[in-house]
Protein backbone atom coordinates (compact mmCIF):
# COMPACT_ATOMS: atom_id res chain seq x y z
CA UNK A 1 0.00 0.00 0.00
CA UNK A 2 1.22 3.81 -1.14
CA UNK A 3 1.67 5.92 1.57
CA UNK A 4 0.57 9.79 0.43
CA UNK A 5 2.23 12.95 0.63
CA UNK A 6 0.33 14.15 3.43
CA UNK A 7 0.39 10.75 5.47
CA UNK A 8 4.17 10.70 5.01
CA UNK A 9 4.56 13.81 6.56
CA UNK A 10 2.49 13.49 9.19
CA UNK A 11 4.46 10.00 9.98
CA UNK A 12 8.09 11.92 9.74
CA UNK A 13 6.74 14.44 12.29
CA UNK A 14 5.62 11.56 14.57
CA UNK A 15 8.67 9.58 14.16
CA UNK A 16 11.00 12.50 14.62
CA UNK A 17 9.03 13.24 18.18
CA UNK A 18 9.74 9.83 19.42
CA UNK A 19 13.22 8.82 17.99
CA UNK A 20 14.60 11.79 16.13
CA UNK A 21 15.49 10.37 13.16
CA UNK A 22 14.55 12.97 10.29
CA UNK A 23 12.47 11.68 6.79
CA UNK A 24 12.48 13.83 4.18
CA UNK A 25 9.58 13.91 1.09
CA UNK A 26 11.75 11.04 0.18
CA UNK A 27 11.27 8.54 2.10
CA UNK A 28 8.15 6.99 1.37
CA UNK A 29 8.95 3.69 0.76
CA UNK A 30 11.10 3.59 4.24
CA UNK A 31 7.33 4.72 6.20
CA UNK A 32 5.90 1.80 3.47
CA UNK A 33 9.01 -1.05 3.96
CA UNK A 34 9.31 -0.53 7.05
CA UNK A 35 5.47 -0.22 8.78
CA UNK A 36 4.21 -3.20 6.77
CA UNK A 37 4.13 -5.72 9.02
CA UNK A 38 2.69 -3.47 11.72
CA UNK A 39 -0.32 -2.90 9.05
CA UNK A 40 -1.04 -5.98 8.62
CA UNK A 41 -0.25 -6.89 12.69
CA UNK A 42 -3.03 -3.89 13.62
CA UNK A 43 -5.43 -4.84 10.60
CA UNK A 44 -5.06 -1.25 9.58
CA UNK A 45 -6.88 -0.46 6.43
CA UNK A 46 -4.66 3.14 6.31
CA UNK A 47 -1.31 4.86 7.38
CA UNK A 48 -3.58 7.06 9.10
CA UNK A 49 -5.51 4.57 10.48
CA UNK A 50 -2.46 2.92 11.92
CA UNK A 51 -0.91 6.36 13.64
CA UNK A 52 -4.28 7.06 15.02
CA UNK A 53 -4.18 2.94 16.74
CA UNK A 54 -0.63 3.48 17.73
CA UNK A 55 -1.47 7.27 19.50
CA UNK A 56 -4.35 5.36 21.09
CA UNK A 57 -2.73 2.72 22.50
CA UNK A 58 -1.93 3.71 26.43
CA UNK A 59 0.18 0.94 27.13
CA UNK A 60 2.91 2.25 24.26
CA UNK A 61 3.26 -0.90 23.11
CA UNK A 62 2.90 -0.27 19.31
CA UNK A 63 4.64 2.96 20.06
CA UNK A 64 7.39 0.90 20.92
CA UNK A 65 7.07 -1.37 17.35
CA UNK A 66 7.26 1.80 15.12
CA UNK A 67 11.01 2.74 16.75
CA UNK A 68 11.90 -1.01 16.44
CA UNK A 69 10.54 -0.87 13.28
CA UNK A 70 11.98 2.37 11.74
CA UNK A 71 15.24 2.35 13.28
CA UNK A 72 18.02 0.88 11.30
CA UNK A 73 19.71 -2.11 13.07
CA UNK A 74 22.94 -2.85 10.80
CA UNK A 75 25.77 -4.06 12.85
CA UNK A 76 28.25 -6.68 12.67
CA UNK A 77 31.65 -8.29 15.04
CA UNK A 78 34.32 -5.91 14.52
CA UNK A 79 32.58 -3.67 11.67
CA UNK A 80 35.18 -1.36 10.20
CA UNK A 81 38.38 -3.12 12.27
CA UNK A 82 40.29 0.11 12.35
CA UNK A 83 38.57 1.44 15.82
CA UNK A 84 39.32 -1.93 17.38
CA UNK A 85 42.72 -1.76 16.13
CA UNK A 86 42.89 1.85 17.66
CA UNK A 87 41.46 0.00 20.85
CA UNK A 88 43.65 -2.37 21.24
CA UNK A 89 46.94 -0.51 20.65
CA UNK A 90 46.68 3.01 21.46
CA UNK A 91 43.74 3.99 23.65
CA UNK A 92 43.09 1.24 25.89
CA UNK A 93 46.89 0.68 26.57
CA UNK A 94 47.03 4.66 27.47
CA UNK A 95 43.95 4.51 29.76
CA UNK A 96 45.25 2.07 31.94
CA UNK A 97 48.70 3.85 32.14
CA UNK A 98 46.98 6.62 33.49
CA UNK A 99 44.99 4.81 35.58
CA UNK A 100 47.64 3.06 36.91
CA UNK A 101 49.69 6.67 37.19
CA UNK A 102 46.34 8.11 39.18
CA UNK A 103 45.23 5.28 41.15
CA UNK A 104 48.77 4.28 42.11
CA UNK A 105 50.14 0.27 42.76
CA UNK A 106 47.64 -2.71 43.89
CA UNK A 107 44.33 -0.20 43.07
CA UNK A 108 41.65 -2.00 40.57
CA UNK A 109 41.50 0.42 37.60
CA UNK A 110 37.91 0.95 36.32
CA UNK A 111 37.56 0.87 32.98
CA UNK A 112 33.95 2.71 31.55
CA UNK A 113 33.04 1.46 27.96
CA UNK A 114 29.69 2.34 26.16
CA UNK A 115 28.40 1.72 22.97
CA UNK A 116 25.80 4.80 22.53
CA UNK A 117 23.91 3.02 19.47
CA UNK A 118 24.56 -0.90 20.09
CA UNK A 119 21.60 -2.05 18.13
CA UNK A 120 22.07 -5.83 18.42
CA UNK A 121 25.27 -5.89 20.76
CA UNK A 122 28.07 -7.06 18.07
CA UNK A 123 29.98 -3.85 18.43
CA UNK A 124 29.96 -4.07 22.41
CA UNK A 125 31.19 -7.25 22.45
CA UNK A 126 34.16 -6.92 20.32
CA UNK A 127 35.24 -4.33 22.43
CA UNK A 128 34.76 -7.06 25.46
CA UNK A 129 36.97 -9.68 23.21
CA UNK A 130 39.64 -6.76 22.33
CA UNK A 131 39.60 -5.88 26.14
CA UNK A 132 40.22 -9.68 26.82
CA UNK A 133 42.86 -10.25 24.10
CA UNK A 134 45.09 -6.98 25.33
CA UNK A 135 44.54 -7.79 29.37
CA UNK A 136 44.43 -11.70 29.10
CA UNK A 137 42.94 -11.75 32.46
CA UNK A 138 40.34 -9.13 34.25
CA UNK A 139 41.62 -9.01 37.92
CA UNK A 140 42.84 -5.95 39.03
CA UNK A 141 40.22 -4.28 36.53
CA UNK A 142 37.00 -2.92 37.30
CA UNK A 143 35.38 -2.93 33.32
CA UNK A 144 32.53 -1.61 32.99
CA UNK A 145 30.84 -2.20 29.15
CA UNK A 146 27.27 -0.40 28.75
CA UNK A 147 25.42 -0.73 25.65
CA UNK A 148 22.43 1.63 24.98
CA UNK A 149 19.55 1.61 22.08
CA UNK A 150 16.50 3.09 21.39
CA UNK A 151 14.85 0.15 19.86
CA UNK A 152 13.86 -2.40 22.76
CA UNK A 153 13.69 -5.27 20.22
CA UNK A 154 17.71 -4.54 19.87
CA UNK A 155 18.21 -4.29 23.68
CA UNK A 156 16.80 -7.31 24.11
CA UNK A 157 18.81 -9.16 21.63
CA UNK A 158 21.96 -7.88 22.79
CA UNK A 159 20.89 -8.89 26.60
CA UNK A 160 20.60 -12.33 25.34
CA UNK A 161 24.50 -12.37 23.64
CA UNK A 162 22.72 -15.60 21.52
CA UNK A 163 23.93 -14.84 17.67
CA UNK A 164 23.29 -17.06 14.65
CA UNK A 165 25.78 -18.38 12.10
CA UNK A 166 24.88 -15.79 9.70
CA UNK A 167 25.75 -12.93 12.29
CA UNK A 168 29.12 -14.12 13.43
CA UNK A 169 30.49 -14.38 9.58
CA UNK A 170 29.90 -11.53 9.43
CA UNK A 171 33.26 -10.03 11.19
CA UNK A 172 34.05 -12.75 13.45
CA UNK A 173 37.57 -13.93 13.04
CA UNK A 174 37.64 -17.64 13.01
CA UNK A 175 40.52 -18.11 15.75
CA UNK A 176 37.90 -15.93 17.52
CA UNK A 177 34.84 -18.22 17.77
CA UNK A 178 35.97 -20.84 19.82
CA UNK A 179 37.61 -18.80 22.30
CA UNK A 180 34.79 -16.63 23.13
CA UNK A 181 31.68 -18.28 22.07
CA UNK A 182 29.81 -21.34 23.34
CA UNK A 183 27.19 -23.42 20.46
CA UNK A 184 24.04 -24.04 22.11
CA UNK A 185 20.40 -24.99 20.23
CA UNK A 186 21.77 -24.56 17.12
CA UNK A 187 23.15 -20.82 17.99
CA UNK A 188 26.50 -19.17 19.53
CA UNK A 189 26.39 -17.85 22.69
CA UNK A 190 29.14 -15.44 24.32
CA UNK A 191 30.63 -16.86 27.19
CA UNK A 192 29.90 -15.89 30.12
CA UNK A 193 32.88 -14.16 31.33
CA UNK A 194 32.18 -11.42 28.45
CA UNK A 195 28.79 -11.13 29.04
CA UNK A 196 29.12 -10.01 32.41
CA UNK A 197 31.43 -7.23 31.90
CA UNK A 198 27.71 -5.81 30.19
CA UNK A 199 24.66 -4.13 30.94
CA UNK A 200 22.34 -3.30 28.52
CA UNK A 201 19.16 -0.53 28.39
CA UNK A 202 17.46 1.82 26.56
CA UNK A 203 18.27 5.59 25.74
CA UNK A 204 17.33 8.46 23.64
CA UNK A 205 20.34 9.96 22.75
CA UNK A 206 18.84 13.10 21.90
CA UNK A 207 17.72 13.56 25.91
CA UNK A 208 19.50 14.50 28.32
CA UNK A 209 22.20 12.16 29.43
CA UNK A 210 22.79 11.09 32.96
CA UNK A 211 25.57 8.24 34.62
CA UNK A 212 26.89 7.92 38.07
CA UNK A 213 30.32 8.06 36.58
CA UNK A 214 31.69 9.26 33.15
CA UNK A 215 32.93 7.34 30.04
CA UNK A 216 36.71 6.83 29.39
CA UNK A 217 35.47 5.50 25.55
CA UNK A 218 32.25 6.47 23.81
CA UNK A 219 31.07 4.77 20.38
CA UNK A 220 28.65 6.63 18.58
CA UNK A 221 29.37 5.30 15.20
CA UNK A 222 26.95 6.02 12.44
CA UNK A 223 24.42 7.26 14.74
CA UNK A 224 23.98 11.01 13.55
CA UNK A 225 23.56 10.08 10.11
CA UNK A 226 19.81 9.94 10.18
CA UNK A 227 19.76 13.20 12.27
CA UNK A 228 19.53 17.31 11.34
CA UNK A 229 22.24 19.02 11.68
CA UNK A 230 20.97 20.89 14.69
CA UNK A 231 20.21 17.30 16.56
CA UNK A 232 23.93 16.17 15.76
CA UNK A 233 25.22 19.15 17.64
CA UNK A 234 22.49 18.41 20.58
CA UNK A 235 23.81 14.75 20.56
CA UNK A 236 27.61 14.94 20.86
CA UNK A 237 27.27 17.92 23.27
CA UNK A 238 25.00 15.19 25.37
CA UNK A 239 28.13 12.87 24.82
CA UNK A 240 30.29 15.61 25.76
CA UNK A 241 29.00 15.65 29.01
CA UNK A 242 28.89 12.38 30.09
CA UNK A 243 32.80 11.86 28.64
CA UNK A 244 35.64 11.59 30.84
CA UNK A 245 38.28 14.80 30.18
CA UNK A 246 40.79 12.02 29.57
CA UNK A 247 38.52 10.36 27.04
CA UNK A 248 37.71 8.80 23.71
CA UNK A 249 34.73 9.69 21.42
CA UNK A 250 34.65 6.92 18.20
CA UNK A 251 32.18 8.30 15.24
CA UNK A 252 31.38 6.54 12.37
CA UNK A 253 34.40 6.49 9.42
CA UNK A 254 32.18 8.75 7.04
CA UNK A 255 31.38 11.34 9.91
CA UNK A 256 33.26 14.55 11.25
CA UNK A 257 32.71 16.82 14.13
CA UNK A 258 34.52 19.47 11.92
CA UNK A 259 32.49 22.58 12.71
CA UNK A 260 29.46 20.90 14.07
CA UNK A 261 30.43 20.52 18.17
CA UNK A 262 33.52 23.37 19.12
CA UNK A 263 34.25 20.85 22.49
CA UNK A 264 36.29 18.27 20.65
CA UNK A 265 39.15 18.08 18.61
CA UNK A 266 40.37 15.15 16.23
CA UNK A 267 43.17 13.11 16.23
CA UNK A 268 44.35 10.68 13.95
CA UNK A 269 46.25 6.98 14.87
CA UNK A 270 47.10 4.77 11.62
CA UNK A 271 44.13 4.92 9.54
CA UNK A 272 41.29 5.60 12.49
CA UNK A 273 40.09 9.22 13.79
CA UNK A 274 38.86 9.38 17.12
CA UNK A 275 37.74 12.90 19.21
CA UNK A 276 38.77 14.00 22.41
CA UNK A 277 37.46 17.42 24.73
CA UNK A 278 39.71 20.45 24.52
CA UNK A 279 40.89 20.14 27.79
CA UNK A 280 44.31 20.57 29.06
CA UNK A 281 44.56 17.23 30.65
CA UNK A 282 42.91 16.07 27.36
CA UNK A 283 45.69 17.45 25.53
CA UNK A 284 48.15 16.43 27.66
CA UNK A 285 47.06 12.38 27.60
CA UNK A 286 46.89 12.44 23.54
CA UNK A 287 50.25 14.50 23.23
CA UNK A 288 52.03 13.34 20.19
Amino acid sequence: MAVSLDELRVWARYIYSITGISLDDTKGYLVETRLAGLMRETGSAGYSELLHKVKADATQTLRRKVVDAVTTNETSFFRDTSPFDLLQHKVLPELIDRRRKTFGPGRTLPIRIWSAACSTGQELYSTAITLKELLGVFAGYDIRLLGTDISDKAVAAASRGYFNKLELERGMPADKLGKYFIPENGMWKIRDELRALATFRNINLLEPLSFPVKHDIIFCRNVAIYFTEQDRARLFTNLANVLAPDGCLIIGSTESLTGLCPQFESKRYLRAVFYQLKTDAGRMAYAA
